[in-house]
């Protein structure tokens, strides 16, 4: 007699682990692009005034432990706007509607020295 659970069963727990394993390897791709990305691109400089900060906060439940991602948004004299994540340190340096000038490589934040 044919056991349609013991078909498709392993089948399905295949497709799972295939998908598993795809993402997985995407995600390390698209690390791997964006990285490429930013190295290639020029150091800027440019004055900024900081609009907005915010964090974001994953896990916690059960054993894991939680963790915060920090960012924060500044504006050039033109009106564009880039958010860039920052370190917790970098994050608690800096406040809301302060003036300074923002150096930074494609997405990569690498520090805002603030005027006085």
């Amino acid at each position: 007699m044919f056991d349609v659970i013991s078909v498709v069963g392993p089948i399905f727990i295949a497709v799972v682990f295939i998908v598993v394993i795809s993402g997985f390897i995407l995600i390390i791709v698209s690390s791997i692009k964006q990285r490429n990305k930013n190295n290639n691109s020029p150091k800027l400089s440019v004055p900024v005034q900081v609009v907005t900060k915010r964090s974001d906060t994953w896990g916690g439940s059960g054993d894991s432990s939680a963790s915060t991602s920090y960012y924060v948004t500044f504006q050039v004299e033109s009106g564009d706007r880039i958010e860039l994540k920052l370190s917790g340190k970098e994050y608690g340096m800096i406040a809301e509607d302060d003036l300074g000038i923002l150096t930074f490589q494609g997405t990569r934040f690498l520090s805002f020295e603030r005027k006085h």
